[in-house]
């Protein structure tokens, strides 16, 4: 009987990602969202993979086989699995004192599957915590990896690798998935009028000019007062009461997406039989506390290599940061994204993009602020004129690009190039290490000196 129930778990699973691969885009966004899911969700199924319960079934204790189960759905349910040796070779590295560039290469590896594990398993939760929580849970933990380097950088003082990695992750989403989602898109049905509902594209971009707007002003502050001492004491106090209004935002368009207009995510709900969940909610909580303990361990071995990987290989750490780290981190969010522009289901590539990048700005960003005030360590919303620049830029081209509600492949090729551009400035715009934690100790030390 145990293994006749496990069986049509999986043969739920299995027909829910033919759905998945089969069904309109519409409907497939609705039918997500209304249990809960994000586009990320959505996007990080497609690479997931069918696993044969066959040989689970065959264990006699049910205790041993419902944890066996869990373990082939969780372990080896993704197509990613390959990359999963990578993170007991990273321990291993990092315990026999190998190259430290090796332990950086190695953690950034064992994050991509891990990164779209907690996707998996956040969605899992869903099932049965409702929509409304569920989807609280998938918002708050769509962009966990970056979260937790950016608190682990916080704790080890390089507040230079917090703005670079979070910056890079806005710009990847915007320029380089989405950019690659309307190119290969295009490609691939260039015969085919491509549309898409401009309703959450506008929500986002509206949640991207504001973010913009906040991180503007600290930097506009800084050179209309002339660069003095008490400047910086002011550009940091304008930037954590702009990251409390960040996050104000933030709360508002979660209760916006919700509650109050679930209807312009979620407006048509198909016949198709509901999904159900393959793991149950304790089995699901432990193996989601342990993929977050293994990334936190992973993200310390990230951030406290990143200087030696960057000195090992001749690449700065702007560079590192801002185009391999959120490239590495959300490979299987990316790839799911370009995978269903493929079939013409843009509604997810662009929630998955734009999605992603509100999060970041919004969310991720002046949490991390936030985070670093209560440590009495000083982070403002100055990023630097390059850095801020090339953020202004990519949110206006996003919003251009996205303002008709169509698309062809020729908007792709611009965002891509433009991502181009960006990585390109910054492979070669390279500050020596010493020289940033001198300056951060010297904005900290002036900090503390007029606080």
């Amino acid at each position: 009987m145990d293994s006749h129930h496990d069986s049509m778990g999986m043969d739920s699973h299995h027909e829910a990602m033919d759905n998945v691969e089969n069904g309109d885009s519409k409907s497939l966004m609705n039918k997500g969202l209304s249990k809960g899911r994000t586009p990320q969700n959505v996007s990080s199924s497609i690479l997931r993979k069918k696993s044969d319960p066959v040989l689970v079934s065959k264990v006699r204790f049910k205790m041993l086989r419902q944890f066996l189960a869990n373990l082939q759905e969780v372990i080896l349910g993704t197509k990613l699995a390959v990359l999963f040796p990578a993170i007991p070779l990273a321990i291993v590295a990092d315990f026999y004192n190998f190259g430290r560039p090796w332990v950086f290469a190695l953690s950034l590896l064992g994050l991509a599957p891990l990164a779209e594990r907690v996707s998996f398993l956040t969605e899992q939760i869903a099932y049965f915590t409702g929509p409304t929580v569920g989807g609280l849970l998938n918002a708050t933990c769509g962009n966990a990896t970056e979260l937790i380097i950016a608190l682990f950088a916080l704790r080890q003082n390089k507040i230079h690798v917090v703005k670079y990695s979070l910056l890079g992750s806005i710009l990847s989403n915007l320029l380089l998935v989405l950019g690659t989602s309307l190119l290969c898109g295009g490609l691939a049905n260039i015969k085919k009028e491509q549309r898409y509902d401009r309703k959450q594209a506008d929500v986002n971009s509206l949640l991207l000019l504001l973010g913009l707007l906040c991180h503007l002003l600290p930097l506009m502050f800084k050179y209309a007062s002339g660069i003095e001492t008490s400047t910086a004491v002011y550009t940091l106090q304008l930037s954590r009461a702009s990251s409390i209004v960040m996050l104000i935002a933030y709360v508002a368009y979660i209760f916006f997406q919700l509650k109050t207009h679930r209807e312009l995510f979620d407006s048509q709900e198909d016949d198709e039989e509901d999904e159900k969940a393959v793991i149950g909610f304790w089995g699901a909580f432990t193996w989601l506390v342990g993929m977050t303990i293994i990334i936190a361990v992973l993200s310390e071995y990230v951030v406290g290599t990143i200087e030696a990987a960057s000195d090992s290989w001749g690449i700065s750490v702007s560079f590192i940061s801002i185009i391999l780290l959120p490239i590495v981190g959300n490979a299987a969010e990316h790839a799911g994204s370009i995978i269903f522009a493929f079939k013409n289901k843009l509604d997810i590539s662009l929630g998955v993009a734009l999605g992603s990048a509100s999060q970041i700005s919004m969310f991720v960003v002046p949490l991390s602020v936030v985070v670093a005030w209560t440590m009495g360590i000083d982070m403002d919303l100055d990023f630097s004129l390059l850095e801020t620049g090339c953020l202004a830029f990519t949110i206006i081209v996003t919003a251009f690009t996205l303002q008709d509600g169509t698309s062809h492949y020729m908007k792709g090729i611009v965002l891509f190039l433009c991502y181009i551009v960006i990585g390109a400035c910054f492979f070669v715009h390279k500050i020596p290490v010493s020289e940033t934690t001198v300056n951060l100790g010297v904005e900290q030390s002036s900090g503390v000196l007029n606080a």
